[in-house]
């Protein structure tokens, strides 16, 4: 077989790496199987700190504002965290 020199494609320079707190709500939810009760998410992940657009707050402080008490599936998790931290860019350090 022949060499074949693989094809690297353009470079994108992302500048400085700013370091944000908490991690993104999905890397929560992608770590659980669903379906869920909140207090079963909040024992097992509670203490976890995931980024909002008003800073890193952990999930038991979300949850604890969250009104539903059961999660049929992953995306309905989401979205329910969702409606209490809002959505858009996340506060960086």
């Amino acid at each position: 077989m022949a060499d074949e020199e693989e094809d690297e494609g353009p470079v994108v320079e992302l500048g400085e790496e700013t370091p944000v707190e908490g991690q993104p709500i999905a890397r929560v939810a992608s770590r659980l199987t669903w379906p869920k009760q909140a207090s079963w998410v909040e024992r097992q992940e509670g203490d976890a700190v995931i980024r909002t657009p008003s800073g890193p707050q952990t999930l038991s402080d979300v949850l604890d504002r969250v009104d539903e008490t059961y999660f049929d599936k992953r995306q309905t998790f989401i979205e329910e965290v969702r409606s209490v931290v809002g959505t858009g860019p996340v506060e960086t350090e």
